[in-house]
């Protein structure tokens, strides 16, 4: 089902290799701090990447006590649910043989995720008539795509931190059916391709069933470790949250940015910063310096010491003094959920000019009926 990634720009990072071998967690954390600092140091030597723009897709409740695994057992937390605002970015970006690459992080097709077990339950026990205004959708991937002028057929790769509630098939086609995306190809590490064939049941509650099911082999680049896709962007292993789990790292104008979901807001990056009193407080008792996402917690120690790598490879901001760490679903303030900590919001962003395909060259955006 799998083929190993093409050659053509792509470049194995060893930086983390050994990182996690050491017996004491400590000693773990340690090295996990040095690789991050010497692959940041890499990075920020390379150029910008050409174009990177954030979109809002889906609003999604989501409880509490797995936003901010911890906090919430300690009676710190007061909401109940939280709101997660799904985005998804788009990045262009020349490859090691300076070839224009144009990425799509986290493209959510919200249609058929709605079939993950947890939120298929949720969505039964819910009025119908409340689906929109707890779960509103503002636009399409494809309707975002044609806002920057860029068409389904520029789109080179697809990529997601993990597979949680993804099914990639309206994207790159299955059987029969062509993709909407048809030039895509999906990069996904080869343990997060080997998990979902073969989930344990608390995995299951939060994967998309057949997800990837008649995929076309070819679709699909599975990697190991880390690699560099080009120049100033990269794909790192942070286990954890998931096995498999990998963040997105690229250069910004302002430095880098580092994106996943093993965390949901600013504070789960930087706790003792929190405006947030229960999570200060938290990270006070405990002498915790993140805060993790942990609703499958498949491996807490490793989603702990790969979030202290994102942070560390992201950096502090300038402007706002958070790190330049930017949660895949970010948690953000709705008026059915109120007190949701958000001590900083990221929300969309945009730096950069987009290159648009020559005509004839790519195929040209759907109409919005043609799905999400």
């Amino acid at each position: 089902m799998t083929r190993d990634p093409e050659p053509a720009g792509f470049a194995q990072l060893t930086t983390f290799d050994g990182a996690r071998a050491a017996a004491l967690p400590q000693d773990r954390l340690r090295a996990v701090r040095r690789g991050a600092d010497a692959l940041r140091e890499q990075l920020l030597d390379a150029p910008s990447v050409r174009f990177a723009r954030s979109f809002n897709l889906l609003r999604i409740p989501y409880p509490a006590w797995f936003a901010f695994t911890g906090v919430y057992s300690q009676q710190l937390l007061k909401p109940h649910m939280i709101h997660l605002l799904a985005r998804t970015v788009l990045i262009q970006y020349e490859d090691f043989e300076g070839r224009l690459r144009t990425l799509l992080f986290t493209p959510a097709d919200f249609e058929a995720g709605n079939e993950t077990p947890y939120f298929k339950r949720l969505g039964e026990q819910t009025p119908k008539f409340l689906h929109k205004a707890i779960a509103p959708v503002y636009q399409t991937v494809l309707q975002a795509l044609a806002s920057c002028g860029v068409a389904p057929g520029q789109i080179d790769y697809i990529t997601y931190d993990h597979l949680h509630t993804q099914d990639v098939r309206r994207w790159l086609g299955s059987a029969c059916t062509p993709g909407l995306l048809p030039n895509a190809k999906l990069l996904v590490h080869r343990q997060e391709l080997a998990n979902v064939q073969g989930l344990l049941p608390v995995q299951a509650e939060w994967y998309c069933p057949h997800g990837l099911e008649g995929v076309p082999a070819e679709r699909i680049v599975a990697f190991d470790g880390s690699i560099g896709l080009g120049r100033g962007v990269a794909l790192v292993h942070t286990p954890g949250h998931t096995e498999g789990n990998h963040s997105l790292v690229y250069r910004a104008a302002d430095g880098l940015r580092v994106s996943s979901e093993n965390g949901v807001a600013a504070d789960s990056w930087a706790p003792l910063q929190s405006r947030h009193n229960g999570i200060r407080r938290y990270a006070q008792a405990t002498g915790a310096e993140v805060i993790l996402n942990g609703n499958t917690q498949e491996g807490s120690n490793d989603q702990y010491l790969s979030m202290v790598l994102e942070k560390t490879l992201a950096g502090i901001s300038s402007s706002h003094g958070f790190t330049n760490v930017v949660p895949s679903a970010e948690c953000s303030p709705h008026w059915l959920f109120p007190g949701a900590p958000t001590s900083h919001l990221w929300g969309e962003t945009s730096f950069g000019t987009p290159t648009f395909a020559r005509a004839g060259n790519a195929a040209t955006a759907t109409t919005e009926g043609d799905g999400p």
